[in-house]
């Protein structure tokens, strides 16, 4: 699936409305992380880049990409919308974690699903996200 080009289809939502990600109301889950405010957890980290993906926001999905794996270009794609998220396990140590998730998604007529095992390190005291096995559905 292509990332796309990005365009005035993205809107972020208010702090009291549903985060995309499901974990609560947006201002107590990922909106402060996509504000800046570093991940508690390799878990809530991915569960912020999905929200970023979702709202297209592009400068906290390359913040939070470790610069040895993050692509040159990013382009989002505003014809796609995630529709969900399930994460699966997460098993975290000190320095470096793992996330197994599906997100699902819609484009026009058509549906899908991504599953991904997500290998997350801690680079300056940060969660970053930096690679992953993907399977597309």
């Amino acid at each position: 699936m292509s990332f796309g080009h990005a365009s005035a289809r993205f809107r972020r939502p208010s702090a009291g409305e549903p985060c995309p990600c499901g974990g609560g109301a947006f201002g107590d889950c990922c909106g402060p992380i996509l504000d800046g405010t570093p991940a508690p957890t390799a878990e809530r980290l991915m569960r912020s880049r999905y929200t970023a993906f979702a709202v297209g926001d592009e400068p906290h999905l390359r913040r939070s990409w470790h610069p040895r794996s993050r692509p040159e270009t990013l382009d989002l794609d505003a014809a796609t919308t995630w529709t969900g998220l399930e994460v699966h396990r997460s098993a975290e140590d000190v320095d470096a974690a793992t996330v197994s998730f599906t997100a699902r998604w819609r484009q026009g007529g058509e549906r899908g699903a991504l599953s991904e095992t997500s290998r997350f390190v801690r680079r300056g005291g940060r969660w970053v996200y930096n690679d992953g096995d993907v399977e597309e559905r």
